[in-house]
């Protein structure tokens, strides 16, 4: 195959999502647990439940087996705070990397010591996804880095971020637009709010665009909402963004854009805490403060994302303590347990 022009190789042609599908199934019965757990989520951001969404998990999903005996923990404190809290697993399988370089997550290393194997990659996701779902009923967040490859996981997300990167990329907004599950757009990493709200119109409206070799034409997703997640000013200081004042002005914003289904999800970490990871339980618990003190901030707050593991802290990429994440530091287990509780006290 001729591919002149092209500083790459084109090392192999990936089997389509169809093909992937059919190979590593999902049950009826998951299918439909799929569906209820959607309209749940829905429900939250249309303001008719008033229950909590806690978006909660590692940094990065980086190995199978500790990632499920978080889930399975995980599992067990939802059961006792399912009249209050949502809780949605994140797994994150795509790593966005500033400079390109470093870990970048599941789909390109299922085994983080090893190189690059991408069909391997979409094989494992699938496959972790799965056992998530059949083992504990719990269906999982992922941010949505490649656009293309939602194809491969349409059945199983509940959940997606475009991240702070990728927020004003027209690729991820349109993407967005044609998805049926709620998407969370980052506030970019300048902090520019009206970046932020341009993305959410664009979300929201219909389009017609090319994916995956396709002419296609979206109607628009009135779940996409706002993630506040902080952001750097110009001399790279970390700037929080999820202070009264702050919702208060992302308030304020939704009525002039005149969007469906107002909603804000506040990330408790990257900017917001500085990467200060325990910092995670104070903003927690000042955003449901925020949302006691304003009638407004309490209907359009609609829940919080932490980032947390079995251990505290992280560790290289070639550590080796089980459970530890090797991005960004993360809660140990023994805090997070503690801080869902005392959430579910708070809502």
């Amino acid at each position: 195959m001729n591919h002149e022009q092209m500083q790459m190789e084109f090392v192999r042609k990936l089997p389509i999502p169809q093909e992937i599908k059919k190979q590593f199934p999902i049950s009826e019965k998951i299918a439909q647990h799929k569906a209820e757990r959607d309209e749940a989520i829905r429900r939250v951001f249309t303001g008719e439940s008033d229950k909590f969404l806690l978006i909660i998990g590692p940094c990065s999903a980086d190995s199978e087996e500790p990632v499920m005996e978080y889930i399975h923990r995980l599992a067990r404190v939802q059961e006792k705070v399912a009249d209050k809290i949502i809780m949605i697993p994140r797994i994150y399988t795509n790593k966005p990397r500033t400079t390109g370089k470093g870990y970048k997550g599941m789909l390109h290393q299922p085994d983080p010591l090893l190189g690059d194997d991408m069909l391997k990659g979409i094989i494992t996701i699938r496959e972790t996804y799965i056992r998530t779902m059949k083992e504990t009923d719990f269906f999982c967040a992922d941010e949505l880095l490649y656009p293309e490859n939602y194809r491969y996981l349409s059945d199983i997300l509940c959940y997606v971020a475009i991240g702070v990167r990728s927020v004003e990329n027209q690729f991820h907004r349109l993407t967005a637009s044609g998805l049926d599950i709620a998407v969370g757009m980052k506030n970019p990493t300048g902090g520019d709010l009206s970046v932020l709200m341009n993305s959410l119109v664009a979300a929201q409206s219909g389009h017609t665009f090319i994916y995956r070799n396709w002419e296609v034409a979206s109607h628009g997703n009135p779940y996409a909402h706002a993630i506040l997640r902080g952001y750097m000013n110009k001399r790279g200081q970390s700037i929080p963004n999820y202070h009264y004042e702050d919702l208060r002005i992302v308030c304020d914003m939704y009525r002039e854009h005149d969007l469906k289904n107002p909603a804000i999800m506040i990330d408790a970490n990257h900017a917001n805490s500085g990467k200060q990871y325990l910092e995670q339980i104070r903003i927690c618990k000042e955003v449901l403060h925020s949302k006691r003190f304003s009638e407004d901030i309490g209907k359009m707050v609609k829940g919080v994302m932490v980032e947390s593991y079995l251990e505290d802290g992280c560790q290289p990429v070639d550590g080796t303590v089980y459970g530890k994440s090797i991005t960004d530091p993360c809660l140990g287990w023994d805090k997070t347990e503690r801080l869902i509780y005392e959430l579910a006290e708070m809502v």
